[in-house]
């Protein structure tokens, strides 16, 4: 970044020096801060829309609030880029999201601006009231300010926060950043209005209550249509009012001065808690990101002069489209088949079948408890629901998962995408605990895709199933460029298959890591260790028979899994020792990730990092056989 472009941004080492600015500086400074970040992400990647449409708050609410003595709290998080380079990160921001860089999420261990970590949405009220509770029971801590998302705050989380919150009745503060671009734009004269007030010693509610008459006719509808699409009911009386808050808005939240009037006058007056209702255009400032909204919520490095994005060609088509394309073909075929996603059509492969069949997908927005029951209800009206969720986010919905679709063995077809490690985003999304959470459950069919063609087989099969609930993972990324099926065949329940034959080591791979174990099994050949590599398509039920086929023929056992412990090894170690299978015979190992949250980096190397390189295959399997490790370049040169 050119420093002449900056001079504000370069007085700022942290909040604390935006604290002498004026009106004027802290304008100029936003604008810079809004320059630099949209240069910062076209040089690494990542959410830009979120984080442009709040860069004039970013900067009020530092400007306001004594952070990090203050705990300002951002929902989810992604919006944090213009927090970050405020917060005394702003040298390392090259380093976003990259292996040893920082956090594309706010991280309690990289700052003390970052009070609490997030990038699943909907926690930001509950963690702001726990620091409220602390700061009244005598903890070292200031206000809490909680800064949600119109789409988060859709989650049922946020409003049990809210309601004890409510009930709570202590000083605390909610920013509700609602940035919905298909209403009016935004609307403020709050700053107006407080220079109007003549009552300077009047309470918070009292100004909130005036507010909305003291607008002008000519914004005074546009305001209401706002007030009553965010809070759920009449404009005069909103929900959140009833809930014991004082609410404010809605506020233009890219006026630094209305921002400005408004914090300051909440920070000085509130008694009990406060929600501030801003009014934000995600990308804002950026031409590209606001006329693309969701296509720019994330992004791959870009041209900043016309905003295109630098995407490699893929050789083969990604897991997520694959699934997307075959859940179409068969709901083409089956009427019966319903599609449920939790605010997450494009990322699930769902907006592919919602564009054919757009009555039998529904978005429920951030709420993946409701997501599956809702599936659930209506598996039990005879439909074919397949509910699709990342992994990460399915852990949010466990307890509808164990208690209303596998208690009541309804057939819900679960398809967890983001299965395994998935770079950027780091272990927050990393889709490591969904093989051990769901085997687990009595009567739950769990599957893994080996390529993209297995999963065209799985959704098939899933469609088949109507006997319990079943499920099926797969990772983020592109297919391996398997030969891909015209139609998805109805895979045999609990049955794997063997992709290759050898003698010395059997590797029993569960899911995407079938391509590592191949490359481990061809420099484990250059030394005349011949492999056979089996594919074992279910997590539950076992393949008995092909478990013990690979006892009975080879030396050595490994299986291999994209999981954490408790995994897939764990049900194949499982069924050898209740058959007496571990006493004699097969050396066996089970690989899965390491037992710690892996760091973000490229997949490649998170997989490294984890223990399940083609390398640590092959090495794991010279061990088993008592034999020394070869040369690390020896999977080099076949990778490359």
């Amino acid at each position: 970044m050119d420093h002449s472009l900056t001079p504000h941004l370069d007085r700022v080492a942290g909040p604390a020096d935006m604290r002498a600015f004026d009106l004027d500086e802290l304008t100029a400074l936003a604008e810079e801060l809004r320059s630099e970040t949209i240069e910062t992400v076209s040089r690494t990647g990542g959410h830009l829309g979120s984080s442009l449409g709040v860069v004039e708050l970013t900067v009020a609410l530092h400007a306001v609030f004594r952070t990090p003595f203050d705990k300002l709290i951002w929902d989810v998080s992604h919006q944090c880029y213009p927090h970050k380079i405020l917060t005394g990160r702003r040298h390392r921001m090259d380093t976003l999201r990259q292996e040893g860089g920082l956090s594309g999420f706010t991280k309690r261990s990289e700052s003390a601006f970052d009070p609490f970590g997030a990038a699943h949405s909907s926690t930001s009220i509950s963690a702001a009231l726990g620091f409220t509770i602390g700061r009244d029971m005598g903890q070292p801590t200031g206000d809490a300010i909680a800064v949600i998302g119109d789409g988060s705050i859709t989650a049922g989380m946020a409003y049990e926060a809210l309601n004890n919150a409510g009930a709570e009745g202590r000083r605390m503060f909610v920013i509700l950043n609602d940035n919905d671009m298909s209403i009016a734009p935004p609307v403020g004269a709050m700053n107006s209005y407080l220079n109007r007030l003549n009552a300077p010693h009047a309470s918070l509610s009292e100004v909130a209550q005036g507010f909305m008459a003291a607008l002008p006719q000519s914004l005074r509808e546009q305001a209401l249509a706002a007030r009553a699409r965010a809070c759920g009911g009449p404009p005069d009386s909103t929900m959140f009012e009833h809930l014991g808050f004082t609410y404010i808005g809605p506020i233009d939240g890219h006026s630094m001065p209305d921002l400005l009037a408004t914090l300051r006058m909440a920070r000085d007056r509130a008694e009990g808690p406060v929600l501030i209702h801003v009014r934000t255009v995600k990308g804002k400032g950026y031409a590209p990101a606001e006329a693309s909204g969701c296509c720019y919520h994330g992004v791959s490095k870009f041209d900043v002069a016309t905003g295109a994005q630098a995407k490699s060609k893929p050789n083969a088509p990604s897991y997520t489209g694959v699934f997307g394309t075959a859940l179409t073909d068969a709901a083409a075929r089956d009427p019966n088949i319903v599609a449920v996603t939790a605010a997450m059509p494009g990322g699930t492969g769902l907006d592919i079948m919602a564009k054919r069949f757009p009555r039998r997908v529904f978005d429920v927005g951030i709420a993946e408890q409701h997501a599956v029951t809702f599936a659930a209800g209506m598996a039990a009206s005879g439909l074919k629901p397949f509910c699709a969720i990342y992994s990460t986010f399915l852990q949010r919905g466990y307890d509808q998962v164990v208690h209303d679709v596998a208690l009541q063995g309804l057939p819900v077809r679960f398809a967890i995408d983001r299965a395994g490690l998935v770079g950027a985003d780091g272990a927050t999304h990393a889709g490591a605990f969904d093989v051990g959470f769901m085997t687990n459950l009595p009567g739950m069919v769990v599957m893994g895709a080996g390529d993209e063609a297995e999963l065209v087989h799985m959704v098939e099969t899933c469609a088949a199933y109507d006997d319990g609930p079943i499920a099926l993972r797969y990772p983020r990324g592109n297919g391996v460029g398997a030969q891909m099926p015209e139609r998805g065949q109805v895979l045999e329940i609990g049955k794997g298959r063997i992709v290759a034959e050898g003698e010395h080591v059997a590797f029993l791979s569960f899911g995407a890591h079938l391509a590592e174990v191949r490359l481990a099994v061809e420099s484990l050949a250059a030394r005349g260790i011949t492999c056979t590599i089996a594919d074992a398509r279910f997590a539950k039920p076992l393949d008995h028979a092909l478990i013990d086929q690979l006892m009975r023929h080879h030396a050595a056992v490994i299986t291999v899994e994209q999981g954490a412990q408790g995994g897939f090894g764990a049900q194949v170690l499982y069924y050898l020792a209740n058959s007496g299978q571990l006493q004699n015979g097969a050396a066996l190992r089970t690989m899965t990730l390491a037992d710690r949250f892996i760091e973000q980096a490229s997949p490649e190397v998170m997989y490294a990092q984890a223990g399940l390189s083609a390398r640590d295959i092959a090495a794991t399997a010279l061990q088993a056989l008592g034999l020394d490790a070869f040369p690390a370049q020896t999977v080099q040169t076949l990778r490359a």
